[in-house]
């Protein structure tokens, strides 16, 4: 299992990594991409195979946010239509949001930022 999740995060890093060398892209948009990609590839029921297949490999991606996003997104939509698309959108996705925020916010303090 920690091979499966080194490969498949290491290969998808090293797709960013060309990508951001040989384009004009930002990491932005290139974490941006990432994210839709993510949450197309829970839409098409990929994403729960690869994290069967990849575990922990998969689900510490910024893939894993697109497809906690949209999880929680349908499941807010099944229960109360489009209201519940919002109101449930961030259930899931809230403790990975507020736990970057954390970390940020310790890591600033810790280490001082280069110029």
């Amino acid at each position: 299992m920690y091979f499966q999740a080194f490969i498949f995060a290491g290969l998808v890093c090293l797709i960013c990594q060309i990508v951001l060398d040989n384009t004009k892209l930002t990491p932005g948009h290139i974490t941006s991409s990432v994210t839709v990609i993510g949450a197309f590839l829970s839409f098409l029921g990929i994403y729960d195979k690869i994290v069967a297949w990849a575990g922990a490999g998969a689900t510490a991606l910024i893939a894993n946010f697109g497809h906690m996003l949209y999880q929680s997104g349908l499941a807010g939509f099944e229960e109360g239509g489009i209201l519940g698309l919002f109101s449930k959108l961030l259930c899931s996705s809230g403790i990975a949001i507020v736990t970057v925020v954390v970390f940020s916010f310790i890591f600033t303090l810790i280490f001082k930022a280069k110029d």
